[in-house]
């Protein structure tokens, strides 16, 4: 028989012996050894399950098995006097022990339900002590107050015959409370719970025929005996391990329809004991009465307050839930906008939008998991480097907005300067280092008033920000043109990629010593029917935002490629060796690139080792998925050229992590190479780098001959720029040749 089943099998035998008991000769010695001997069985298998399932609190099980055997010998007593004796004294040595029995299991119920958060359970109690203060009215008027009130019986018959119902007014305050605690109890407990309601109406059952009624009690042995088993059946079953824990449900908990009723119901006893015939006449029931019911309004009044105040907790609750980010704990959006309108009227505000960049690359690559991740650690970061009187809201996805009331336009814009060196360190997202950045708009509230205005102002600055090295930028009304301009643009790029109106034209890459092209850069120009020659530094940022540069950098790289093997076949081995695509941090970020570029070199025959892809150190600086793309790239034999070297967060640091071919070192360093000093030695440092780790340096923005006969005394070996030739279309490039 397994352990776990064994209050089965004893309720299920428990229940028969019941049965058995009335089947025998009512008041016979044989129905009395049955009785006795289920509360004895009864208290053992107590004892038995406390050893049996290591009970948690063992000490309640055993008031309740002392409070069962002390019964059990009132009943050997009884018997005794019955059988033995031949005699029914009233009161007896018994009745010693059966009102001994009582402290016992009210000890047992007290034990049970000792919480450690019983000081939180207010209005429980408070419901307990209605149900019991009414209960306890009718009880004391119809058992308690007849028992005291007969002249008839001795003194020491009338007090233990009000003690047994002063035991079970006990008893009835313990199951009120048992049954309006908060929480969900076990099957053990339920079943602690039924036992002690099976005593109770037994036991009161009793007290009122022996009252009111000429007849034997006998019929209420049945709740006695269930008593015996059901308490017996909870100490046997596996959950009363953990009886006296009960798993608390949520705060404020709703009042349910029957214990309304049974509170509304209880409420009412005290007047509607004024009506019973024969009560209302009595003083004695008169002052219990009044006194019932002053406590019962009370009770009811502080109830209704609790109502009250758990409605109106509620209801903070809500607003506090209605104004605030799931995610990040942040003020939300409304929020922010409301907190905003009411600082608009105080007085001038500035405010703050922040945007991550690449946030969806991160979604993307790494699940959104990780992405909540990033910016709850985002939001942490936001708390710790700000000051408390600035309000930090996430106002949806990756955007996030400051208030910053009666700040200066200085003292803001150092702000946002110590938050966005703040935001370059990494931030940790699961098993992840992410290096995320961040553009910052800055906005006051000159000239107006509307919330929706000063936030358009700040997210116009917070997207120019995005061209910038620092990340942030301060409104103006200037950028509200370049807003349309790039809005126009944007909507244009369309129209420019479907007509046509793109042209790739091409750069030498040349060899120092002997002058010859041994590779070109492919660079792209828009020439816009009516705006002209459109140039990159205009069009790539809108096509970086809408993501036309994914689909307008996929014609780039086929365009090149085709052209390259065009000039296979028309120069053979003086055509330039390699060609080289710039690809965007947009392009390097979407999953499946690295496909994309070996399906155009299948599809153009061009071979990997002819390209090379170059990529700038912000594309590759946050890793992710933008290295992955230029691993794999690297694996298929695609070439890697780092673009603008040595003008990146930590350019040495990429040259560990990220497989790189060629460095372009930036034009930068060699506008200044003629001159004397450091700027020489930087040079030079770079291009031993690049000899040291078997890379090729290529020199860029060379624009005169004596920084080409610098650069080739420094030890540098190609190089490109004007000096050896503008951006061209192929067949000039061709001619050229």
């Amino acid at each position: 028989m397994h352990r776990s089943r064994i209050w089965q099998w004893w309720l299920a035998a428990g229940v028969l012996a019941v049965g058995g008991y009335y089947l025998l000769p009512s008041g016979g010695l044989a129905a009395q050894v049955v009785y006795d001997a289920i509360g004895v069985t009864s208290s053992a298998l107590i004892i038995t399950g406390v050893r049996l399932h290591r009970a948690s609190r063992p000490a309640l099980w055993y008031w309740f098995a002392a409070g069962q055997v002390t019964w059990v010998i009132g009943d050997l007593l009884w018997e005794y006097f019955k059988y033995v004796e031949h005699v029914e004294p009233y009161p007896s040595a018994a009745d010693i022990f059966y009102l001994s029995a009582y402290p016992m299991l009210i000890a047992g119920m007290l034990t049970l339900m000792r919480r450690r958060d019983a000081g939180r359970d207010l209005p429980a109690l408070i419901d307990a002590a209605i149900v019991a203060v009414g209960l306890g009215l009718t009880f004391w008027v119809f058992v308690m107050h007849p028992i005291a009130a007969d002249t008839t019986a001795s003194t020491v018959e009338r007090i233990v015959g009000v003690a047994y119902p002063a035991a079970d007014a006990l008893l009835l305050a313990m199951l009120a409370r048992f049954y309006t605690a908060a929480g969900r109890r076990s099957a053990s407990l339920r079943l602690l719970g039924l036992a002690m309601v099976c005593m109770f109406v037994s036991d009161v059952g009793y007290s009122l025929v022996s009252l009111y009624a000429d007849a034997e009690g006998g019929v209420f042995d049945a709740g006695f005996l269930l008593a015996y088993v059901l308490w017996a059946a909870a100490a046997l079953h596996p959950s009363m391990r953990d009886a006296g824990a009960v798993v608390p449900e949520r705060s404020g908990a709703r009042v349910g329809r029957s214990r309304f009723v049974l509170l509304a119901v209880c409420s009412l006893l005290a007047p509607v004991l004024l009506f019973v015939p024969g009560i209302g006449g009595d003083t004695v029931n008169r002052l219990a009465i009044g006194g019932a019911a002053v406590l019962l309004f009370l009770l009811v009044l502080r109830r209704m307050s609790g109502f009250v105040t758990q409605v109106q907790d509620q209801a903070d609750q809500l607003e506090d839930l209605a104004m605030a980010d799931e995610l990040t704990g942040l003020a939300n959006r409304r929020r922010f906008e409301q907190e905003l309108d009411t600082a608009l009227r105080a007085g001038p505000v500035e405010v703050a939008l922040l945007d991550l960049d690449d946030f969806k690359g991160v979604n993307d690559r790494l699940g959104h998991g990780v992405g909540d991740r990033l910016l709850s650690g985002v939001a942490e970061r936001l708390r710790r480097a700000l000051p408390p009187e600035v309000l930090v809201a996430r106002m949806g996805g990756d955007e996030f907005a400051m208030l910053l009331p009666g700040s200066a336009g200085a003292a803001a814009d150092q702000t946002m300067a110590r938050l966005a060196e703040t935001l370059r360190a990494p931030v940790v997202a699961q098993d992840y280092e992410l290096l995320v950045g961040a553009s910052i708009g800055v906005a006051d509230s000159a000239g107006t008033t509307d919330a929706y205005e000063v936030l358009r102002r700040a997210d116009v600055a917070m997207y120019a920000a995005k061209g910038t090295t620092d990340g942030h930028r301060r409104y103006h009304p200037g950028l509200d043109q370049i807003g349309e301009e790039q809005a126009r643009l944007g909507a244009e790029l369309r129209t420019a990629v479907d007509a046509g109106q793109f042209r790739v034209i091409y750069q030498p890459i040349v060899e120092l010593g002997s002058g010859r092209t041994i590779a070109v850069e492919a660079l792209v120009r828009w020439h816009h029917p009516e705006r002209g020659l459109v140039p990159p530094d205009r069009f790539i940022p809108a096509a970086e935002r809408t993501g036309l540069i994914v689909e307008l950098g996929a014609w780039i790289l086929r365009t090149a490629c085709a052209q390259a093997m065009a000039w296979i076949a028309q120069l053979g081995d003086a055509a330039p060796h390699r060609v080289s695509v710039n690809v965007s941090a947009r392009q390097l970020a979407e999953p499946g690139f690295a496909d994309v570029v070996s399906a155009v070199l299948a599809e153009t025959g061009l071979p990997p080792g002819r390209l090379t892809v170059e990529v700038t150190e912000t594309a590759v600086f946050g890793r992710g998925q933008a290295v992955q793309t230029v691993e794999e790239l690297h694996r298929r034999g695609v070439a890697i050229a780092l673009d603008d070297f040595g003008t990146g967060h930590s350019s040495l640091t990429l040259l560990q992590t990220v497989p790189v071919d060629v460095l372009k070192v930036d034009k930068s360093f060699v506008d200044t190479i003629t001159m004397a000093g450091r700027h020489a030695v930087i040079a030079t440092a770079l291009i031993q780098v690049a000899d040291g780790l078997g890379l090729a340096a290529v020199a860029e923005g060379v624009e005169t001959a004596e920084q080409a006969t610098e650069l080739r005394r420094l030890g540098y070996r190609y190089a490109q720029g004007f000096h050896f030739g503008r951006p061209a279309e192929a067949s000039v490039l061709l001619q050229r040749a």
